[in-house]
């Protein structure tokens, strides 16, 4: 959890960061801050978060859920829904199959059957 170290001035605070954040510079304006309202303390879990060079959080695809193509004016596209591990919860997107296979192809071994296969199998 974090914890106020000390008012530096009248609009901004040092914070106690745990070692995991060390590279979170950790004086914030009072702008930056929000109140928390909850019964329950608010912890977050730092183990399985990611963070990259620029500290933004590392979300990775889990699953390929569905499959569909998108019927443009001239054009017809593959897409694919995905299933992201966000630290918000579920999240699920719609991707270029195309430009995704190239980035994640592992997700590739086993896909959801599209729309159209699940309609025929019925």
């Amino acid at each position: 959890m974090l914890k106020v170290l000390e008012q530096v001035e009248s609009v901004a605070y040092k914070l106690k960061l745990p070692q995991e954040l060390s590279r979170v510079h950790n004086t914030f304006h009072v702008s930056n801050l929000k109140k928390c309202y909850s019964d329950d303390p608010l912890v977050v879990p730092l183990e399985g978060l990611q963070v990259d060079n620029k500290l933004h959080f590392v979300e990775e695809p889990v699953e390929i859920m569905d499959r569909e193509v998108k019927q443009l004016r001239r054009s017809r596209v593959p897409i694919v829904k995905v299933r992201w591990n966000s630290r918000r919860g579920p999240e699920f997107t719609w991707e270029r199959e195309d430009q995704f296979r190239k980035k994640y192809p592992h997700l590739f071994t086993k896909t959801a059957p599209s729309s159209s296969e699940k309609l025929n199998r019925r």
